[in-house]
C-alpha cells in the first residue's frame, strides 16, 4: 500500500494531532499513587474511545486487579503480517512540583518542545503510532498490515498484571513482531534502535528501632538511631570505586567481546556527552568501563530515595522509630532478578546491627533482553528511520528496563523492535519532562513508512481468523 496519502494526511493534520496529544497528557495517570487510580482509569477510557474513533476494531478495556489494559486491533489484511504495537499510558509522579517550570499535567509548548509528565515516557511516543494508524485509516480505509495494539497502565510499576496476561493469551496476541517506542535517539537527527535492555529489580529496606519517638537529649548516645543504621547499611553497598559489594552480585554477569565493546565505542555516546546530559561535573562508577558501558553492559544498584525522622522546617530533637530506603537494581545478562533479590535480603539481614531490626521487600523483577539486530523486523525499522528522519539509525544498548520485551520473546516467540523517538535531554523521570515536537511529527512519518515496509519484509505467518475469535476470549 502506497504511503503517500497517509503521509500527506499526517502533515496536514499536525496541529490536530498536537491538540489531541495535549488532551492525552492532561490525565495524571500516575500508576504508583493509589489516590490516582481513578485518573488512570479515566485515561484508559479516553484512549480506548480514541482508538475506536480512528477506526480500530475490537477495542477493549481489559480489567485487572490493578490498572486496566487497553486493547484494539485491525485485522482485515489476510495473508499479510501482523505487528503488535505496545505502549504504556501510565506515568511517574510529577513531584517535586516546585522544580517544574510549568505544571506537569498542563501541557505547555516552550520553543520546539512540549513539556508535560509523560510527554516522552511514553504517551508521546505511543501516540506517534496511533496517529500513523489514523493516517492510513482516514485516507485508505485500510492498513497495509494487520495490527494489534496493547497499551498498559502499569509499566512504571513493573507491568505486574500485563506479564501474566500475555502468558495466558498467547494465541490472541499472536504476531510476527512487536513494535515499541519507549527509548531514546542518540541526538537530534540521529535515530537509534535499541538492541539490549537491562533487567531490573526494585527493593525497599525498612529499619525499625524504638517503639516510639525518643528525646534525643535523654536517649541520644544510648539508643541506635534507625536512620543512622539505615545510612550505614546503604553506604556499605558500594565500595569506594563504585562496585556493588553484595556477595555473589557479579557471579553471572556476562562478559562481552572486544569486538562488541569496540562497536559500542564507535556508535554510543561519549563520556563527555553522558556527563553533559546528566548535568554533572564528572562521571562515577566501576573502573575499567566507559560511562556508556557502565549504564548498559554492567549492572548497577541505585538508591532512589530515603526517608526517616524529622525533615520539615525547624528542629525536632528526636530519635525516630523507623527509616526507609527505596533502591533499584539494573541487571544484565545472565543475572536472574529472583536470585539477586535473595542475595540482597540475606546480605541486609547479615549486616543489620543487632540493636535494630530490618526488613527487605523486593518487587517488579524484570529479565534482561537482547534483540537480534539482523531480524527483518529490525532492519525494516532502519529503512523507516531513513525515510522519516533522513538518516539510518545506529544500534544502541539501553540502560533502562521495559518488562514486556523479554515477555514478548519468551512467551510469544517474536522479536521486539525498539524504535526510540525521545532525546537524551528529554528529562524522563525528572521535572520538566519534554518531547521534541519535530521528533513527534517525524516519528509519525517513520511509523507510516514502517507499516508500509513491513507488509513486504515480514513473513505474515499469523492466522488472522483464529486470532479474531480468540480476542473475544481474553483471560485477564
Amino acid at each position: 500500500m502506497e504511503p503517500s496519502r497517509a503521509l500527506q494526511y499526517a502533515r496536514t493534520n499536525r496541529s490536530k494531532f498536537l491538540s489531541e496529544l495535549k488532551e492525552f497528557l492532561r490525565f495524571p495517570s500516575v500508576s504508583s499513587q493509589p489516590e490516582r487510580a481513578a485518573d488512570v482509569r479515566r485515561c484508559a477510557r479516553w484512549l480506548a474511545r480514541h482508538l475506536q474513533h480512528i477506526g480500530l476494531e475490537r477495542v477493549r478495556i481489559i480489567p485487572t486487579r490493578g490498572n486496566p489494559i487497553v486493547y484494539a486491533s485491525r485485522q482485515r489484511a489476510r495473508n499479510r503480517p501482523t505487528v503488535l504495537i505496545y505502549g504504556h499510558y501510565d506515568v511517574l509522579p510529577g513531584e517535586p512540583l516546585s522544580q517544574w517550570h510549568t505544571p506537569p499535567f498542563t501541557p505547555t509548548i516552550r520553543g520546539p518542545d512540549l513539556h508535560a509528565r509523560g510527554a516522552a515516557d511514553d504517551k508521546g511516543q505511543l501516540f506517534c503510532h496511533v496517529k500513523a494508524l489514523e493516517s492510513y485509516l482516514h485516507t485508505s480505509r485500510a492498513l497495509p498490515i494487520n495490527v494489534k495494539c496493547i497499551f498498559e497502565g502499569e509499566e512504571e510499576i513493573g507491568s505486574t498484571h500485563l506479564l501474566p496476561l500475555i502468558a495466558r493469551n498467547k494465541d490472541a496476541l499472536r504476531a510476527d513482531a512487536a513494535l515499541i517506542s519507549d527509548t531514546k535517539m542518540l541526538a537530534p537527527g540521529r535515530p537509534a534502535i535499541s538492541y539490549a535492555q537491562r533487567g531490573g529489580l526494585r527493593a525497599e529496606v525498612e529499619v525499625r528501632g524504638p517503639g516510639q519517638e525518643l528525646h534525643s537529649g535523654t536517649f541520644g548516645g544510648a539508643v541506635l538511631n534507625p536512620v543512622q543504621a539505615l545510612c550505614e547499611i546503604i553506604a556499605s553497598l558500594h565500595d569506594e570505586q563504585g562496585r556493588v559489594t553484595l556477595p555473589g552480585f557479579y557471579d553471572d554477569v556476562r562478559e562481552w567481546s572486544e569486538k562488541e565493546r569496540a562497536y559500542m565505542a564507535r556508535t554510543g555516546p561519549s563520556d563527555e556527552k553522558i556527563v553533559r546530559d546528566a548535568t554533572v561535573g564528572q562521571g562515577w562508577g566501576e573502573p575499567g568501563y566507559t560511562l556508556y558501558e557502565r549504564t548498559t553492559i554492567r549492572p548497577a544498584l541505585t538508591l532512589n530515595g530515603i526517608a526517616g525522622g524529622h525533615y520539615g522546617p525547624g528542629v525536632k530533637g528526636v530519635i525516630p522509630t523507623r527509616a526507609v530506603a527505596k533502591l533499584s537494581f539494573r541487571l544484565v545478562p545472565d543475572q536472574d532478578p529472583e536470585r539477586i533479590g535473595k542475595l540482597f535480603r540475606e546480605h541486609v539481614a547479615r549486616i543489620t546491627p543487632s540493636a535494630v531490626e530490618s526488613q527487605v521487600r523486593t518487587l517488579s523483577p524484570i529479565q534482561p533482553a537482547l534483540v537480534d539486530r539482523d531480524h527483518p523486523a529490525v532492519r525494516t525499522a532502519g529503512f523507516a528511520y531513513k525515510k522519516g528522519f533522513g538518516a539510518f539509525p545506529v544500534f544502541l544498548r539501553s540502560g533502562g528496563s521495559i518488562p514486556v520485551v523479554n515477555a514478548f520473546q519468551e512467551a510469544l516467540g517474536i522479536p521486539t523492535v525498539l524504535m526510540g523517538f525521545g532525546l537524551p535531554d528529554d528529562r524522563i523521570h525528572a521535572p520538566n519532562e519534554k518531547f521534541h515536537l519535530p521528533n513527534f511529527y517525524r516519528a509519525i512519518d517513520t511509523s507510516i513508512w514502517y507499516l508500509a515496509a513491513a507488509a513486504r519484509t515480514l513473513r505474515g505467518s499469523s492466522r488472522v481468523g483464529r486470532a479474531d475469535r480468540l480476542e473475544r476470549e481474553w483471560s485477564a
